[in-house]
């Protein structure tokens, strides 16, 4: 009697089965982990303009000068060069990236296929969350 060396049919089917399962159950978790992403990134994000903003505010203090950035000034060079290192690219409707017209002191970060609406306010230096919208509650807390 001669062996093969192969697998049976019903050997191919069972493995076939048993991934199909696996990817059943592993793909519904994999997207709720890239919208977690999503959101982290957008607080830390959060977290970095705020603090870039009283940076700002600092040196601008030291400097002589009491008055906050603008709004217009924020976005030099970007959203938020003013006060980051690197500023962000303007990309509206893509999850994870921020999205905004250029000097209007309001800004749109989307995640999950949420848009939350931000806004600067230059008189008091201030950069929050429009209350009741989006992830409000997810990504200032």
């Amino acid at each position: 009697m001669r062996f093969s060396r192969g697998f049976t049919m019903i050997e191919m089917v069972f493995v076939i089965v048993v991934l199909g399962i696996l990817a059943a159950i592993a793909i519904p978790r994999l997207a709720a982990t890239r919208t977690d992403a999503e959101i982290s990134k957008g607080r830390a994000d959060v977290a970095s303009v705020r603090s870039g903003i009283i940076s700002e505010r600092q040196s601008r203090i030291i400097q002589g000068d009491s008055d906050w950035i603008t709004a217009a000034n924020l976005d030099n060079g970007g959203l938020f060069g003013g006060v980051l290192m690197y500023p962000v690219a303007n990309e509206p409707g893509v999850n994870g990236k921020w999205s905004a017209e250029a000097g209007s002191g309001t800004y749109v970060f989307r995640a999950g296929n949420v848009d939350t609406t931000f806004t600067y306010n230059p008189a008091s230096g201030t950069f929050t969350c429009v209350a009741g919208n989006g992830n409000c509650n997810i990504l200032v807390n």
